[in-house]
């Protein structure tokens, strides 16, 4: 037991350097005879025991953040969760998505096993981002982590956060011309809005041309129709599904008279997309 004597505004200071509740403070002080780094070492591995506690703990909540690269030809997704909206909504806990994130496009992990591996700045250390989150999980009580790690690469990488941080989007687009980052905007909207299967009919995958045929098979019959007529009929259905989900082939939202491709042609013969990607948070 402790014989030093702790003063409030020890346990005050401790708190200010910390982020942690007072009464975990003076608890960590008493503790620790007074010794401040000791007394950070003891909350820190406080916040290492409540991270294991909570490891059943839903957290879907949080927020998504995208950046890109000064260049502009990078660009990454984040996804950082926590428990409750109350959390996700708070400024600190924003700030600290949008610091990883920075880290991310830097850094250059390749997974989110490697993002948690690279360091920050946290109260005037270098620490893990592995680290600071479990520490966030201490101080805050909720189950925090990065749960989603995208990555595009390109000639022209725009970046789009929709709503309260809930959904991002990353376009990539096949060249850097006057007018990108504009467009490249309003084809990230778009990708919120319609949520396309992939760039064009060519990226679709098999097993979902599979699904989606034998849909359009059994929609038919059920209408009654010749057997003869069903593999071409499916066949339309089929090509209307590469118009509605595919982003190239989709109306563009914002003109209806024209089609993605049409528009992106508008900006910059044979300005194309070749990579895009879309988190939504939870999802």
């Amino acid at each position: 037991m402790s014989t030093v004597q702790i003063s409030a505004s020890d346990v005050n200071k401790l708190r200010q350097q910390t982020g942690a509740g007072m009464m975990d403070c003076k608890k960590a002080l008493t503790e620790t005879n007074g010794d401040f780094e000791a007394a950070i070492d003891f909350l820190r591995k406080k916040g290492a025991k409540v991270a294991a506690s909570r490891q059943d703990r839903e957290s879907n909540e949080g927020v998504v953040i995208a950046r890109t690269s000064e260049d502009g030809k990078r660009g990454v997704i984040i996804e950082l969760n926590c428990e409750t909206d109350f959390v996700a909504k708070n400024a600190e806990f924003v700030a600290f998505a949008n610091q990883i994130a920075n880290a991310a496009v830097e850094g250059k992990p390749a997974d989110v096993a490697a993002l948690n591996e690279l360091e920050i700045d946290v109260e005037n250390s270098r620490i893990k981002i592995g680290d600071a989150t479990t520490d966030k999980t201490g101080k805050i009580g909720e189950k925090i982590g990065v749960s989603k790690y995208e990555v595009i690469e390109g000639e022209k990488v725009i970046a789009y956060i929709h709503g309260n941080f809930r959904l991002a989007v990353l376009v990539g687009l096949s060249k850097n011309v006057e007018g990108a980052d504009e467009a490249g905007k309003d084809v990230a909207m778009q990708i919120a809005a319609m949520n396309p299967a992939a760039i064009d009919k060519d990226g679709v995958d098999a097993a979902t041309i599979e699904r989606e045929l034998e849909i359009a098979k059994e929609q038919i019959r059920a209408e009654g129709k010749p057997e003869a007529m069903v593999e071409k009929i499916a066949a339309g259905k089929l090509n209307k599904f590469y118009k509605d989900s595919t982003l190239l082939n989709q109306e563009f939202v914002k003109d209806s008279s024209k089609s993605v491709a049409q528009f992106l042609d508008t900006i910059d013969k044979g300005l194309t997309v070749t990579a895009f990607k879309r988190v939504a948070l939870g999802a």
